[in-house]
């Protein structure tokens, strides 16, 4: 997977900055001197790990280097939480909940990936012994910027750099406390113009991260499993609240069901709710 540099100006020159992405594998395409196009990836791209408070443990990323020269990179560890709009945010270490962002040494701190070739970089972390619950860091690697096209009259310099990172979600074994809210919920039965929809928020009010499975079944007044729908699997921080959906776009003959919203979190927790509601006639929710 590729993604197109975003573009970020100053007075001095004109930088390339590519998205880094965080799936599978890291991958961005950057334009190089003589060398047109060139792929850099890394993997993993995130880390989901227990730890044993204030017992070191390591991995490996590994980074790929697509272009005709060697890479030098330097590795950088940073916080990363949500913000307001739950999407991701990047600080210094220490800056935001729950970093673990200090407890992550690379090494070698500057390492060189070969021409068309890849390189590793070991991370070593050390959390500290009084640790309870989730913690989360980024782990980046990034090269210098690199003039890719000469200034003019009428324009800057323009360099290229690349930043890969590596999110990871630490959690102290045996400290786990698991709770969730929901909230706002409202049922929509299925009509003629709507498909059958609930929605609702799901706050994790868990001390760490959990993966929430969320199924929704709708039964029949005899107790017979009429539907099935699943809602998109997120990644819900501590303390942190979002808008779910599940959509059923099917069909029901006139008569009384109940829904079930069944979600299963953290270690097999599970929790259940019923919404009664009517068909071909005026809804009765509860």
């Amino acid at each position: 997977m590729t993604k197109t540099p975003s573009i970020s100006r100053n007075p001095a020159c004109t930088i390339f900055r590519p998205v880094f992405t965080l799936l599978a594998l890291s991958v961005v395409c950057l334009p190089h001197p003589a060398h047109g196009q060139a792929t850099f990836g890394m993997s993993p791209a995130i880390v989901i790990r227990q730890f044993k408070p204030g017992q070191p443990f390591e991995f490996d990323l590994s980074v790929s280097n697509g272009r005709a020269a060697p890479l030098e990179l330097r590795g950088v560890a940073m916080d990363w939480w949500y913000d307001e709009k739950n999407e991701k945010a990047f600080g210094l270490p220490g800056s935001l909940p729950r970093s673990a962002s200090n407890w992550i040494a690379f090494v070698p701190k500057q390492f060189t990936v070969p021409p068309n070739g890849t390189g590793k970089v070991k991370v070593v972390v050390t959390p500290p012994p009084t640790t309870s619950g989730g913690y989360y860091a980024v782990a980046f690697v990034e090269s210098k910027p690199e003039l890719v096209q000469e200034a003019t009259k009428e324009t800057k310099g323009v360099f290229s750099n690349i930043r890969l990172g590596c999110l990871l979600l630490l959690e102290a074994e045996g400290t786990e406390n698991y709770k969730i809210e929901v909230s706002q919920a409202k049922l929509q039965p299925p009509d003629s113009s709507h498909n059958l929809s609930l929605d609702f928020e799901l706050e994790n009010q868990s001390n760490t991260h959990i993966f929430p499975r969320i199924d929704l079944a709708i039964l029949s007044e005899d107790h017979r499993l009429m539907a099935k729908a699943e809602a998109e699997t997120k990644r819900f921080l501590p303390g942190q609240k979002q808008s779910m959906s599940l959509t059923w776009a099917g069909a029901l003959a006139p008569g009384s069901y109940t829904a079930v919203l069944t979600i299963v979190y953290g270690n097999d927790q599970i929790y259940t709710r019923e919404f009664t509601f009517q068909v071909g006639a005026q809804p009765n929710m509860t």
